[in-house]
């Protein structure tokens, strides 16, 4: 009966059994119960094995004494492991060995080399185990000298290498980015297992050599499905989405059982692709294996359907797994999965359901990572709403989350579009991290704040400290010369983009420049340039051409650039709107009328303008929703703030389109 319970094939599933079996059998068996050094247990049963050891005398036995070592070690109790390692009053290879090892699991990896350097000291030699954890190390600590020495203390001492410390090796080269060395020992080994050549895959992929990665795979007698999910994230991280799809369709053809990395990769892979309906039947099969209970794998659900746009699916699956979390428990699954939907409500434009779901997520005490504080002020950026952009900038200071770049610049975004220009130099001005998505954004909200010289200044700077401009950086200096009338200068700064720093121009470099001459009033040369570019297709282009031909009352050129805009976008009310507008500005009023009858035989429908504008979580459009279509919108939203809040409060207007020119 109790050579059942301590059959290493036959775990105990309960410490309780255990401790039942400890308080009948007498002496306790410990050379039968190796199986516990292989399990993790509760450091109350851990330190009942250890109390029965040295009751019995067992503990001086070198083997149990390394058994205990052991069962603290892969239940990462390391101070109850290094207190026991001190108290033995000998100790062998192995000993070391465990004990090394347990500190390279949790990452102490100064300790590792302290004991390495120690059981030498000791006279004991290590063996191939030893070395494959200071080895992991290394490679951990990007530690190239320490490595190279270890491996050099191999050579002399002639250690017997084996596959798996040659593999360890191998990975260390690898990760300290000496690509020649690994090359080197990975033609020197005799013996290559599917771990030599996922590492070399991997490798190759890292430094960018997708070729020679795919000859690598292609070349593997044996693929397991560690092979096939390293090539295949590895395809999908350099950006060979479709070639990775390929792979993933070979592995099934192949019959290769997926596991739940597998999964994982392929749902990251859907939501780059945005395929929902391979998004759907990966779910399928997903829940025909019951690998659906995974955290980490819903999470991947979650920001799939985010990605796809199907926030209902996200919703769905979110519900679900929130209700299984306990509510102390705070776990990176419930972090992860939080902050998904967060940013899947604010990508989808839904930033009122965005706010109530930040709202519930600190109601529960769920803590609140980077990830969603940035996605939260870029919903208060995109919504107008400074008062809890303030306050989640508050929470981000209390929590003590670092503002780096990246959340500066997201920071000072939101105050910048919220029309804080100060507090966003406040910000910039007190990041440190400076960079170019730093610099980009003040860039930016200078020119949306008309303070073109300021933009300019700062991208001065920007070159000056060597820090290279980026395609969004030239769009916010581009914009800043058009809204100063910089002509001559916005030219210069269009010429570097694209002579000195190599970037393509795309549709909004080229509707800044139109933008550009048509607020100078050069109409002329905003039709040459398009001329030149070829960029006849780009409908933005012409809608900033027509705006100018309104800004300078030119009703033909208006009629000739309608025409073109029509007929890129015929159900597009804008371009109807803005004619019919410079006819009645002309006082053209059959021609006007004209426009609007085609329009309506058209069915080409105007969407009305909205302005609002937040007091005390009520907005203006809810309240006078039927007004503002009879009405200037921003006059009216103008009105109702004044009446209802006390004197000298600030009143900030957000559109859904154009100030009208009236206002």
């Amino acid at each position: 009966m109790f050579s059942t319970y301590l059959n290493p094939k036959k775990h105990l599933k309960t410490p309780t059994i255990f401790l039942f079996l400890f308080k009948k059998i007498a002496p306790f068996n410990f050379h039968q119960c190796k199986c516990y050094s292989h399990q993790s247990l509760p450091l109350p049963t851990a330190n009942s094995l250890h109390a029965k050891a040295i009751k019995d005398g067992s503990f001086q036995n070198l083997d149990v004494a390394n058994h205990l070592i052991n069962v603290y070690g892969k239940s990462k109790n390391v101070s109850h492991a290094r207190k026991l390692f001190d108290e033995m009053s000998q100790r062998d290879v192995r000993t070391w060995t465990i004990l090394v090892s347990t500190f390279a699991r949790v990452g102490s990896n100064g300790i590792v080399l302290e004991l390495f350097e120690d059981m030498q000291n000791e006279g004991i030699k290590p063996n191939q185990f030893t070395l494959s954890s200071v080895l992991k190390c290394c490679s951990s600590l990007s530690e190239p000298r320490i490595g190279k020495g270890v491996h050099g203390w191999i050579l002399r001492n002639g250690v017997a290498f084996d596959v798996v410390l040659e593999n360890s090796l191998l990975d260390f080269y690898v990760k300290c980015e000496d690509f020649g060395s690994a090359k080197w020992l990975f033609e020197l080994m005799e013996e290559r297992n599917s771990v030599t050549w996922n590492i070399m895959i991997d490798a190759h992929l890292d430094i960018g050599d997708v070729y020679k990665a795919v000859d690598l795979f292609r070349r593997l007698s044996f693929k397991d499905v560690s092979s096939w999910n390293t090539i295949i994230n590895g395809l999908m991280r350099k950006g060979f989405e479709r070639s990775a799809l390929e792979l993933l369709y070979e592995m099934i053809k192949n019959g290769i059982v997926l596991n739940e990395v597998t999964f994982s990769i392929a749902l990251v892979l859907v939501s780059l692709l945005m395929d929902l309906e391979l998004g759907k039947q990966i779910h399928g099969r997903m829940l025909t294996l019951g690998i659906e209970v995974d955290g980490f794998i819903k999470n991947s659900l979650i920001d799939m359907y985010c990605k796809c746009g199907k926030m209902k699916m996200a919703l769905k699956v979110f519900e679900k797994m929130d209700m299984g979390f306990g509510r102390k428990e705070n776990s990176i699954e419930e972090i992860v999965s939080w902050s998904s939907i967060i940013s899947g409500l604010v990508l989808d434009g839904q930033l009122e359901d965005a706010f109530k779901t930040f709202t519930s997520m600190i109601c529960k005490e769920i803590e609140v990572d980077i990830f969603t504080v940035t996605s939260i002020i870029s919903a208060c950026a995109n919504s107008g709403v400074l008062e809890l952009g303030q306050q989640v900038h508050a929470l981000i200071q209390k929590i003590g989350h670092k503002v780096d770049a990246y959340l500066g610049s997201s920071l000072i975004d939101m105050y910048a579009k919220c029309g804080n220009l100060d507090d966003a130099q406040m910000i910039f001005k007190q990041t440190n991290d400076m960079n170019v998505v730093l610099l980009t954004s003040m860039i930016s909200s200078c020119a949306l704040h008309g303070q073109g010289s300021e933009a300019l200044r700062l991208f001065e700077f920007l070159t000056s400290e060597g820090i290279t401009p980026n395609e969004v950086t030239f769009i916010g200096v581009l914009t800043a010369c058009s809204h100063a009338g910089l002509v001559e200068e916005g030219c210069r700064y269009f010429r570097l983009m694209k002579e000195v720093y190599g970037i393509k121009p795309g549709v909004e470099h080229f509707t800044c420049m139109v933008d550009l001459y048509g607020r100078a009033g050069e109409l002329n040369e905003m039709r040459k340039f398009i001329h030149e570019n070829g960029i006849y297709h780009m409908s933005a282009v012409w809608r900033s051409f027509l705006s100018s031909c309104r800004l300078h009352k030119d009703v033909e050129m208006a009629e000739w650039v309608s025409e073109k805009l029509v007929h890129l976008e015929p159900l597009d009310a804008g371009p109807y709107i803005l004619l019919s507008n410079i006819c009645a500005t002309k006082q053209r009023w059959e021609a006007a009328a004209e426009v609007r009858s085609l329009m309506q035989s058209r069915g080409v429908k105007k969407h009305p303008g909205q302005s609002w504008i937040q007091i005390k979580n009520q907005d203006v459009e809810e309240e006078q929703g039927e007004m503002l279509l009879g009405f200037h919108s921003e006059k009216l939203a103008t009105a109702y703030g004044i009446i209802s809040t006390t004197s000298q409060t600030p009143i900030r207007i957000m559109k859904n389109l154009r100030v009208c020119n009236d206002s």
